[in-house]
């Protein structure tokens, strides 16, 4: 699989996604959890969200219990947690592995599209964040301390990006 476009995956109530519905848009996609320190992030990925949605942005929450177990609840606990204490309007997805065998080929994309430090693959903590551009290429991994906002420019240049053909 070669582009976001090649990827199925489920909503926070389980209905299915098809990632080919978000050609042309840029993406920001999260490995969520509600119990962590940096879930204070869900702030700042819902103002992106109103900021950029209506040039192309969309900010994508996926849950994970993988890292000090911070995401216990099922999906609909967790969809009410980020809603009520985070205002969260932009597409959360049902709770899934990012590493190890049970990880959904999506992650396993994105880690081998952009490898972490040192070219390690494996996703160290929540709210590790991947870039994804207008054609479907991931542009950038960030890591779970970068806040937010410090990826503005980088939003910028990836909405300013023509779509590729």
């Amino acid at each position: 699989m070669s582009t976001l476009s090649d990827f199925q995956v489920a909503r926070i109530d389980g209905s299915p996604v098809r990632l080919s519905d978000y050609r042309g848009q840029v993406l920001l996609i999260v490995n969520t959890a509600s119990a962590c320190g940096f879930t204070p992030q869900f702030a700042d990925l819902e103002a992106l969200h109103k900021r950029y949605g209506p040039r192309g942005l969309v900010v994508m929450g996926f849950p994970c219990n993988q890292f000090g177990k911070q995401d216990p609840e099922n999906n609909l606990v967790i969809e009410a947690f980020c809603q009520k204490n985070y205002g969260v309007d932009f597409p959360m997805m049902a709770k899934v592995d990012v590493n190890g065998p049970n990880a959904i080929p999506l992650f396993d994309w994105l880690k081998a599209q952009a490898p972490g430090v040192l070219g390690t693959r494996a996703i160290k903590w929540n709210f590790t964040k991947f870039l994804i551009g207008r054609d479907g290429r991931v542009l950038q991994r960030y890591a779970p301390r970068t806040k937010p906002m410090e990826l503005e420019s980088d939003i910028e240049a990836a909405l300013s990006a023509a779509a590729a053909a």
